[in-house]
């Protein structure tokens, strides 16, 4: 199977008719942004991470012949799937606010958050309530991520919240003392942590019903035939032995697939 990264273009499927079968000549354009382990860009340019891996086995089990990645930023994801420029994006958090404006897929994980900080956490940020504490406390955030939206809840001020376009760009932001804590998933924040020993992973607490958010693949509300032959191969490879053995290697166990597996009996 071809897989590549490209500039933005005509998508290949949100361009055909609804009545489009499968066949062997099937491309298909996926969006990504830089938040590893779940997807980024190596060095050799190529698009990388669980969800890229997770895509690719769906993807070729379905028929697709050929895979183009394009990365983006975060705010440009769901416009872009909705207008045509590329076919599905990665997973990212389900919200009622996003299924609006695009189709998800069946969920594929289930992620808790927490805070990327200094090590020893010299200001023992542990939750967004002790960042409201702290009014001098300054908190890197993602805008339209759902960390954005908690934290803004929580009481988080304008005054301390930094903006970033990218994990990578607020991982250097706070290793520079220009933030005291990142929020994003617990479990990438974990990873960067293991590749920089001056930084450290600080999980939350689960929620009160001691469920986590889930995320999904999604697309356009047009692109039927993509979205339900994605969703039936899903249903089929979600909790097999070679799933969880894929997803180990990212560090994404029985923790963040098993509640979506018990989801898909229900």
């Amino acid at each position: 199977m071809e897989t590549e990264i490209s500039e933005f273009g005509t998508s290949s499927t949100s361009a055909r008719s609804s009545s489009t079968l499968w066949n062997k000549d099937m491309k298909v354009r996926i969006a990504y942004i830089e938040e590893p382990p779940f997807y980024w860009t190596d060095e050799n340019h190529l698009a990388k991470g669980a969800d890229i891996e997770l895509a690719e086995v769906v993807l070729r089990a379905i028929g697709v012949a050929s895979i183009e990645y394009q990365l983006t930023t975060f705010n440009e994801l769901l416009l872009g799937v909705q207008t045509g420029r590329w076919d599905m994006n990665v997973p990212i958090f389900i919200t009622p606010e996003r299924a609006r404006d695009v189709a998800f897929s069946m969920p594929v994980w289930s992620l808790g958050d927490g805070f990327l900080v200094l090590r020893g956490n010299p200001r023992a940020l542990t939750s967004y309530e002790t960042v409201v504490m702290n009014g001098d406390a300054r908190l890197g955030l993602i805008p339209g991520q759902v960390q954005f939206d908690a934290a803004k809840s929580t009481g988080v001020s304008d005054s301390q919240i930094v903006l970033f376009n990218s994990q990578p760009e607020a991982a250097a932001a706070l290793l520079a003392g220009k933030i005291d804590a990142f929020a994003a998933t617990a479990v990438g924040n974990h990873l960067t942590a293991d590749t920089n020993p001056k930084l450290e992973a600080v999980p939350f607490k689960n929620n009160k019903d001691g469920k986590a958010p889930v995320g999904a693949f999604s697309f356009s509300k047009n692109n039927h035939h993509l979205l339900q032959a994605v969703n039936a191969q899903l249903h089929k490879y979600l909790g097999s032995a070679d799933h969880r053995t894929r997803m180990a290697k990212y560090r994404i166990t029985q923790t963040e697939i098993d509640s979506v597996v018990a989801g898909k009996m229900s």
